[in-house]
């Protein structure tokens, strides 16, 4: 991923947060045929031997993937939180020079490493347990596996099998208009709060922070 410098998030925290966040990834692997890429939920989880932890999910055993990849090649998942067009129209410095052009902000983290696949019914359980119990921390009543019944869930388990990314690298960039003068990073702010688009304007006002 080509990153400018001052687009160029390190932090490996802020990382994490946005795949917890976000953690709809698109999944690239090396297939027979090329690159293949497909779009699976994939759950962070610290790993003490590993500094950047690691990324569980499961596929449907019909996914040619988990049987159609190189495993001496890294996979690329792509992780991608908020976007937004900005119009040139925002800046303040339109009225003053005319030279500004439209643009795109956004935050996306890329998680490098290698793929490995799982068929084990009970590591299976596992992930899924763990994947449910988070994302549904924040109902007021949160689903669980034992609400389903029990031969329902087992026959269903037999039809995915377990993965999981042993992340040996990430990168992040940040686009959010750091490059611009604080004067049109904070008509940019207030445009994008005046449109909706309160997340964005957020990640703008934080990084436009001394």
């Amino acid at each position: 991923m080509y990153i400018p410098k001052h687009f160029n998030e390190p932090r490996i925290d802020v990382m994490q947060t946005l795949i917890r966040d976000y953690p709809l990834a698109t999944l690239v692997t090396l297939s027979a045929d090329g690159l293949n890429a497909n779009h699976i939920p994939l759950h962070w989880v610290e790993d003490d031997g590993l500094p950047y932890g690691s990324l569980r999910g499961h596929i449907a055993r019909s996914n040619p993937l988990w049987t159609d990849f190189d495993p001496q090649t890294e996979v690329l998942a792509v992780f991608q939180a908020e976007n937004a067009y900005i119009s040139p129209s925002w800046y303040a410095s339109k009225p003053q020079t005319g030279k500004v052009v439209p643009t795109w902000n956004y935050t996306a983290v890329h998680a490098y490493g290698k793929l490995r696949i799982i068929d084990d019914p009970a590591w299976i359980r596992g992930q899924l347990q763990a994947m449910t119990d988070e994302f549904e921390a924040g109902f007021p009543e949160p689903w669980a596996i034992a609400d389903a019944p029990a031969d329902f869930t087992e026959r269903l388990l037999t039809q995915i099998v377990g993965i999981e990314i042993s992340v040996t690298r990430l990168q992040g960039k940040w686009k959010v208009s750091q490059n611009q003068p604080p004067e049109n990073r904070s008509s940019v702010i207030e445009a994008l709060r005046a449109s909706g688009q309160v997340a964005m304007a957020d990640l703008v006002a934080d990084v436009a922070k001394p």
